[in-house]
C-alpha cells in the first residue's frame, strides 16, 4: 500500500533514528498524526533547538547553551581531575551518581581504523592542550570496555604519562548479581586485577 508522501516521509525520516525499523517509525508515524497540533509543534520546535540552541564546549568538549558549559565554570568543582568519557551523554550517568566532583573531556568517540575514525578525528589534541596549562594531577580514562576503547585509553595514556601526570582507568569487573561461570576471561581478569582488601 502506498502512503500519503507526508506519512511517507515521516516514515522514513522515523527510520533514520538508531534502532527504528520500518514498522515502529510506521507506528511512530500515525502516533504523530494523531497529535494535536500544539504537541506536534511544541515536538517539532524541540527538535529545532537541538540543533539551533546547543553548541559544543570549547574547553571540554560537553554539549551546551553557554560557551564555557555549566560544569567548566563552576570553580567549586576539583580542577586537579578530568575524567575523560566517549561521548557528552556519559557525563550525564557521572553527574546522576553524584559522587564525582571534578572535571571532564568529552572524546567524541573512540579510534576505530576499520571505521575510518583516527586520531585526528577525536577531541584528543584538546585534552594534551589543557593538560599543559592547567593543574591537573590525574586523568581519569572512562572508556568502555571494547577493543576500540582499550586501544584508546592505551593511547591517551601513552601520551600523557611522560608529563607526569598519573592516569588511571575506571575498575571494572565481575557485576553485582551475576555469575562467574557467564563472565569472559576479560572481565574475570580485570576482577583479579581490581580486587580490593576486606
Amino acid at each position: 500500500m502506498q502512503y500519503p508522501l507526508p506519512i511517507a516521509k515521516l516514515i522514513e525520516s522515523y527510520m533514520k533514528l538508531p534502532g527504528i525499523g520500518e514498522k515502529t517509525a510506521t507506528r511512530l508515524a500515525f502516533f504523530t498524526l494523531d497529535m494535536d497540533q500544539e504537541t506536534v509543534e511544541k515536538f517539532s520546535t524541540s527538535l529545532l533547538d537541538v540543533k539551533s540552541k546547543l553548541r559544543i564546549c570549547s574547553i571540554c568538549g560537553n554539549i551546551t547553551e553557554t560557551d564555557p558549559c555549566f560544569i567548566c565554570r563552576d570553580a567549586s568543582r576539583d580542577q586537579t581531575k578530568i575524567l575523560v568519557v566517549e561521548q557528552a551523554k556519559d557525563i550525564m550517568a557521572f553527574e546522576d551518581m553524584g559522587e564525582y566532583n571534578g572535571l571532564y573531556h568529552v572524546l567524541h568517540g573512540v579510534l576505530s581504523p576499520l571505521d575510518g575514525i583516527g586520531v585526528e578525528d577525536l577531541n584528543i589534541k584538546s585534552l594534551i592542550t589543557r593538560l599543559q596549562v592547567s593543574e591537573v594531577n590525574e586523568v581519569i580514562l572512562a572508556l568502555n570496555s571494547t577493543p576500540e576503547g582499550e586501544s584508546t585509553a592505551m593511547y591517551i595514556s601513552r601520551l600523557i604519562k611522560p608529563a607526569g601526570i598519573k592516569v588511571s582507568r575506571l575498575a571494572s569487573g565481575l557485576a553485582v548479581g551475576s555469575d562467574i561461570e557467564y563472565a569472559d576471561s576479560l572481565t574475570l581478569k580485570r576482577a583479579v586485577s581490581g580486587r580490593t582488601e576486606l
